[in-house]
């Protein structure tokens, strides 16, 4: 017979956990015109056309809605672009970030 102990090893490996997703709200205002919108979500977003009519009418009824979602970093870097992309024009368009239920 051996001698030899044997002894359980701890997994030292685990698995990444995928990162927390951001969602980025489009926030209505009665002031930015519906046009310039579009442009700011077809430019900022790359949405067709057709969604960012779309994304632009829901939040104009429902005074918000979500436009993507996307890991933090990148959801905060693309709501302050498109703010400030209103801001420069003059417009009280508000992109903001909230987390992911």
């Amino acid at each position: 017979m051996s001698d030899t102990a044997t002894t359980a090893r701890a997994k030292l490996w685990t698995e990444p956990e995928r990162p927390r997703l951001h969602k980025v709200v489009l926030v209505n205002d009665d002031y930015t015109p519906r046009d310039f919108v579009v442009t700011v979500l077809k430019a900022g977003f790359r949405l067709c056309e057709e969604q960012a009519r779309r994304v632009m009418m829901t939040a104009h009824r429902r005074g918000a809605c979500v436009v993507a979602v996307f890991t933090r970093d990148v959801a905060e870097a693309k709501a302050t672009r498109a703010t400030e992309a209103a801001r420069r024009q003059g417009y009280p368009l508000l992109f903001t970030t909230e987390p992911e239920e």
